[in-house]
């Protein structure tokens, strides 16, 4: 941002100084290129009309002529009087050439009322040649005057004043860039702050607060109100999860002292009433589904908790990990499980894809019958790594896929409903995306897609795979 608005403001201050300074300096410039030929104009017919008695006396001295010579040497002019159009009267220092067609055309002019020198360039040099007349400025030429100026004084001041109006506006334009610099700054820095503040409280840092101390009043006033959303936000979330892990802590103890006494009971009435025995079993089932439905919640306060230090996870390697890890459970089933892929990185929490998987498997393992299979398979895509987990079990509808992964939606009769929820949670504070399919032949696949490795850590062509080395000792009985 600060680069736009300092572009912005170059460009219009470039656009003033120098759509005020060109105008200008072309303006001066064509007034002294003016001036200089209308001094050369009026010094040409002031000459002509001191030869002109000189022409008409065939030559005789002329003291008003010879002071004309004697300046034109001190100014460093050249001058040419010719009487007709051949006969050369006086030649002070004229520049190298013939000038004697200069000066018929001169001498073609009308009578002096109308007369205009002839001009042209050579060089350095201005030439001008003006008619002389008869001292009563009647009747054609008699001959003609050239004149020659040097431009070099005029070029000289056109350069100093071209240099000067330069100097002016690289002054302007360093002084207006310092000011353009510090005005965007000034803008831009407070934005930047609260952008990177906003940025971390999204990721899950909820005590991250903006700096109002800087920058405009509307943006101070900004990020007060920022930290007043953001402290409001942290009271509300930390009270929610306070309150989740508190009650889900505090029935665990009752939970486990009433499934103590039913045990208890249902020893006692298991040959005595064997009607009592079953009524007892099924409240065991209850309770054992409640203390689950216990753990799930206090698993999911901790998922609404990450805030992921992504790095890069080799999750295939962590896929085949807690394939090994499940597999006497699907093979105690009778229930095929595989993982697929090699050398796959994503870019996520440590130790989030392991949970993930599991719940995932889990899942799985319980909703399908002995005989079926579940693949779990890692590969890349163009927008980075995918975790698909595939089985060929009854599947869902549409509706269930649809609300899967809200909170205490599930279709066993002895889950949860929270298992998916963490799942969800997971991916998509890692920048990833979830999502449920129906497996091709029936089944239900789950596609995990994640952020790719940034290319900065990748070298040698590899993928900068980092080989998670945390496995979990035993699987957690989410469902």
């Amino acid at each position: 941002m600060t680069r736009r608005i300092l572009l912005a403001l170059l460009a219009l201050i470039i656009a003033v100084v120098f759509g005020a300074m060109i105008p200008l300096g072309v303006d001066a410039t064509g007034h002294d290129r003016s001036s200089f030929n209308e001094e050369i104009t009026s010094t040409a017919i002031a000459y002509a009309a001191i030869a002109s008695a000189t022409v008409q006396m065939r030559g005789s001295n002329n003291q008003s002529l010879n002071k004309v010579f004697y300046d034109v040497h001190q100014a460093g002019e050249g001058l040419e009087v010719l009487k007709g159009l051949h006969i050369q009267l006086a030649n002070i220092s004229m520049p190298a050439g013939s000038w004697s067609q200069l000066a018929a055309t001169a001498e073609q002019e009308k009578p002096a009322t109308a007369a205009q020198p002839i001009m042209t360039t050579s060089g350095s040099w201005r030439i001008a040649a003006y008619p002389i007349y008869q001292t009563n400025g009647l009747g054609a030429p008699i001959g003609a005057v050239v004149l020659a100026k040097s431009v070099a004084p005029l070029n000289g001041e056109i350069r100093t004043l071209w240099l000067i109006l330069g100097s002016v506006g690289v002054a302007a334009l360093l002084g207006a860039t310092l000011m353009a610099v510090w005005l965007a700054r000034w803008v831009s820095k407070p934005l930047a702050g609260l952008d990177a503040a906003a940025s971390k409280l999204a990721d899950g840092n909820l005590s991250i607060r903006a700096t109002n101390t800087s920058g405009p009043p509307e943006l101070r006033r900004l990020a007060s109100t920022f930290n007043k959303m953001a402290g409001r936000l942290e009271a509300l979330v930390h009270g929610s999860r306070a309150v989740l892990a508190d009650v889900s802590h505090q029935l665990r103890t009752p939970l486990a002292a009433l499934r103590l006494r039913l045990d208890l009971l249902a020893a006692d009435a298991a040959e005595a009433d064997p009607e009592m025995a079953a009524e007892l079993a099924a409240a065991q089932d209850e309770v054992a589904r409640l203390s689950r439905m216990v753990d799930g919640l206090l698993a999911v306060a901790r998922a609404e908790n990450v805030t992921p230090q992504p790095k890069a996870i080799d999750i295939a390697g962590v896929a085949e990990e807690r394939v090994a890890a499940w597999l006497p459970v699907a093979e105690d089933r009778g229930i095929e499980l595989t993982a697929v892929g090699s050398q796959v990185a994503g870019w996520l929490g440590e130790g989030h894809l392991e949970q993930i998987l599991d719940n995932l498997i889990a899942n799985a393992l319980d909703a399908l019958s002995p005989g079926n299979r579940i693949t779990v398979k890692a590969s890349y895509t163009q927008d980075g790594a995918r975790i698909t987990v595939t089985d060929n079990g009854p599947g869902m509808s549409q509706e269930d896929r649809d609300r899967a992964f809200l909170r205490f939606t599930t279709g066993s009769p002895g889950g949860t409903g929270l298992g998916l929820a963490i799942v969800h949670r997971l991916t998509t504070s890692n920048g990833g995306t979830a999502r449920l399919m129906d497996s091709p032949g029936g089944g239900l696949t789950a596609i995990l897609d994640f952020p790719p490795v940034p290319a900065a850590l990748r070298t040698n062509g590899s993928s900068g795979n980092e080989v998670s080395q945390q496995a979990q000792a035993e699987a957690p009985a989410l469902h």
